[in-house]
């Protein structure tokens, strides 16, 4: 890969770009956006090497295409770089929903569909913007591929081992199987943290509560400092999942509401408990799943 091409050079896109960098120092970034100043921003850092106005420009030679910008964005840029796409360009985006974006991909790409990969790199900050961004960012952290059956399997394998680079590591899953996955363990957690601070924000005496407020909320509300609008359209694109974990989890808290007018002191103990048990085994194991060394995830 000799050129690399970005659209919206945030968090993400940015953090790949350095990332990248590390394994191949050749590479060429040219970033794409919306914002001017941003994209100054990536190449006064040193993130991209050129900002391109036109996509036209930007896609000249271009060996790997990521679209990096919020998943409502999607559409609008694949119509844009559908008539400039070569032969041997491969395009793939790193949005938190698929199903939507495959079935975008698919009715505006026609013939160039193949050379379209879904992908999701499970990393992330609470801040946003390529300020953020950092070359480690996705140092043994997930990244999900999600090909359809008219994915070619070369243009699979060149993201595959882009993200390999990133020391990374990489699976494949349907869209849909993303989507139910990720509405319950991600998109549904953002939703509660921002549904506590917009509660708590809300009431008369809100100055008071968050005057004392300490580790406990700090750790809860961590993520509603994220992007508002990156998480609309994630929430909107994925509505019928997340709908579904909203019902689920309304349905625990409706549980665990009962055994607290009860006063069941016994059942609310064993509920905690588990609760308890999962959340530090599966701590447990993201300590000791990581790669220790860079090579280790490229194998």
């Amino acid at each position: 890969m000799k050129k690399l091409v970005i659209f919206g050079v945030g968090l993400i896109g940015g953090s790949l770009a350095l990332s990248l960098k590390r394994r191949l120092p050749s590479l060429h970034v040219t970033g794409v956006g919306r914002n001017g100043e941003s994209l100054k921003a990536a190449l006064d850092l040193r993130v991209i090497n050129e900002m391109a106005i036109s996509p036209a420009t930007a896609m000249q030679n271009a060996d790997m295409v990521v679209i990096a910008a919020p998943v409502a964005q999607t559409p609008a840029i694949l119509k844009l770089i559908a008539p400039h796409i070569e032969s041997n360009t491969v395009i793939t985006d790193v949005g938190s929903t698929k199903s939507d974006i495959v079935d975008y991909a698919a009715a505006i790409l026609g013939d160039q569909f193949p050379q379209f990969v879904p992908g999701h790199p499970i990393a992330g900050a609470e801040k946003s913007g390529v300020a953020a961004a950092r070359a480690d960012l996705f140092d043994g952290k997930n990244i999900v591929l999600t090909p359809s059956d008219a994915t070619s399997p070369a243009a699979t394998k060149q993201v595959r081992d882009m993200w390999l680079h990133t020391n990374a590591k990489v699976c494949e899953m349907s869209a849909s199987h993303h989507d139910h996955i990720f509405a319950a363990v991600s998109h549904l957690p953002h939703l509660l943290a921002f549904a506590l601070v917009s509660n708590l924000v809300s009431r008369p005496d809100a100055e008071e509560l968050f005057g004392f407020a300490a580790g406990g909320f700090r750790d809860f509300s961590r993520i509603a400092g994220s992007s508002p609008e990156m998480w609309r359209d994630i929430s909107l694109a994925n509505r019928n999942a997340l709908l579904a974990e909203i019902d689920s989890y309304q349905a625990t808290l409706q549980q665990m509401r009962a055994l607290l007018e009860a006063k069941d002191g016994k059942a609310l103990q064993t509920m905690f408990e588990q609760a308890s048990q999962a959340r530090n085994d599966w701590a447990e194991s993201q300590t000791t799943n990581l790669p220790a060394k860079k090579q280790d995830a490229d194998a």
